[in-house]
């Protein structure tokens, strides 16, 4: 498979799994997608890259969102947010804390904005959807339109996770960065910078393991599968490039880790 060709793969996957609804996340962008300026709650998950945190501080500074919150306990991408933003910032303890509470602190010291709340036990994209729902609860916010912006690997699986539960919400999907990788002479690469970007291979990775969990069909997330989230209609252009993809690099299909799993039968599920 020739390079030029896996980078195309790869960018169509991106495309699909990292939507943005909105060019910006703006008020006249916003009024147009939701007929509105603002969307009732902002929610940033702690599984983004630290471009996140610029997303979520510009979108406070423009007024995006009645209140805003960030999402996230402990899971397979902590260690990476843990580790990039003590190098970055070492004045910020980060072992053992939670990614709601360490991107918090980031956003304090490097742009001076606090969040309304924050949840620090969700270690899934399952229970980041679950718990957000019971923290908008319990702080009597409202909820009829929601910004989620979560990093763009799993934006698509976010989306469609509050889709199952709240079928009725105004939901703008804004990933927290757009990627497009490049065939070099040296391999693959990223075409531009982005802040706490992961590496290359990491990023396929990441990527790969999204299409098996959103294919509504046995082992996937779907009604028809693991019941874990919403249908998800996936394109065929999208599901040829992720076979060309995994034909080779079959090795970069992420699987669950079980570290991080937990009881699909709580609370809001059972009421879903």
């Amino acid at each position: 498979m020739e390079l030029h060709e896996i980078a195309r793969c790869v960018n169509a996957l991106g495309a699909f799994c990292g939507p943005r609804d909105v060019p910006a996340l703006t008020r006249d962008r916003l009024r147009s997608a939701i007929g509105r300026e603002q969307a009732d709650v902002m929610a940033l998950f702690g599984g983004s890259i630290l471009a996140g945190a610029e997303v979520l501080a510009g979108a406070m500074r423009a007024g995006a969102a009645k209140k805003y919150v960030i999402v996230g306990g402990a899971g397979h991408t902590t260690q990476t947010l843990r580790d990039e933003i003590h190098r970055r910032e070492p004045s910020i303890e980060t072992a053992d804390r939670p990614e709601a509470e360490i991107f918090a602190a980031y956003l304090a010291r490097r742009y001076g904005l606090r969040p309304d709340a924050l949840e620090c036990e969700s270690t899934n994209c399952g229970n980041n959807i679950t718990n957000l729902l019971a923290l908008l609860e319990r702080e009597n916010m409202d909820m009829q339109s929601i910004i989620l912006c979560q990093d763009a690997t799993m934006q698509r699986r976010m989306e469609a996770g509050l889709r199952k539960y709240r079928p009725e919400a105004r939901i703008v999907n804004f990933a927290s960065y757009r990627a497009t990788v490049r065939a070099t002479d040296g391999g693959l690469e990223y075409a531009e910078e982005i802040d706490g970007m992961w590496d290359v291979e990491r990023y396929m990775t990441l990527l790969m393991g999204e299409i098996p969990r959103l294919t509504d069909g046995e082992g996937g997330y779907g009604p028809k599968g693991k019941g874990f989230i919403a249908h998800v209609d996936v394109p065929e252009s999208v599901r040829e490039a992720f076979e060309q993809l995994r034909g080779e690099f079959s090795d970069r299909v992420r699987t669950a880790d079980a570290r991080y799993a937990t009881d699909a039968q709580n609370t809001l599920a059972k009421k879903a």
